[in-house]
């Protein structure tokens, strides 16, 4: 089961935002999304990919990365490194909430998918003056594992490719953006709806959180300030 958030703050726990920008992130950080893809494909070098992978499973200092929304909401990706493997947590914040959502989670209990397409291109953008993860290409890329969709259009490939691109891959990486979109290989990608009467989408995945509408226990002006961090413009 997924560790709960107020159990990391006695965890070694790091800012991860410095490592962005360090070389072999994106192959190390999307490893289980592009199987059968070397580093190369990503701009990167085998070797950086591998010290890269190391830091991000290091036992002592897990690091934490902090996607700002709007509405005050967050996406949080906890790295989670015990003796035996590494597990990454995702959860939705909000500075009111009281328990922070579950969106995906790969321990052995698998939680995901947690955002259709429509959703995570609605979050691109960052919110002016936010701190944490404000690059939309590095935003895209950070929230690629909480993805899964089975009806992803093809601008998708066309923004995907376009991160990748952004962050030092070969531009012509079309093949590895559709690998990529093709969801975290513990839930893959699912079908989704968006239920009127709820106002949210909903995935029929045996595995993803998202079979009941998000957030429908909060009080309505809380749900409907999520409804409107989730919902394109």
């Amino acid at each position: 089961m997924a560790m709960a958030r107020h159990l990391y703050s006695s965890s070694p726990v790091v800012d991860g935002h410095p490592l962005l920008g360090e070389p072999g992130f994106w192959p190390a950080y999307l490893a289980d999304l592009a199987e059968g893809f070397v580093p190369e494909a990503f701009g990167s070098d085998a070797g950086d990919a591998d010290a890269m992978l190391d830091t991000l499973h290091d036992p002592l200092a897990w690091p934490m990365f902090t996607v700002p929304l709007t509405g005050g909401f967050a996406i949080v990706v906890h790295f989670n490194s015990g003796e035996e493997f590494t597990t990454t947590d995702f959860f939705l914040t909000h500075s009111d909430w009281s328990q922070d959502l579950v969106l995906a989670s790969d321990d052995q209990d698998r939680v995901g998918p947690g955002l259709c397409w429509p959703e995570l291109a609605a979050l691109l953008e960052a919110p002016a003056g936010a701190a944490g993860v404000t690059d939309p290409h590095a935003r895209l890329l950070l929230l690629l594992p909480v993805l899964g969709d089975a009806a992803v259009p093809e601008e998708a490939v066309g923004a995907v490719a376009e991160a990748l691109a952004a962050e030092g891959a070969p531009e012509a990486s079309e093949a590895l953006a559709r690998r990529l979109l093709q969801g975290h290989p513990m839930w893959g990608a699912e079908d989704w709806w968006f239920d009127d009467d709820e106002q949210s989408w909903l995935c029929c995945g045996d595995h993803s959180p998202r079979k009941v509408p998000l957030g429908d226990h909060l009080p309505p002006r809380q749900r409907a300030a999520l409804e409107a961090c989730l919902t394109p413009r």
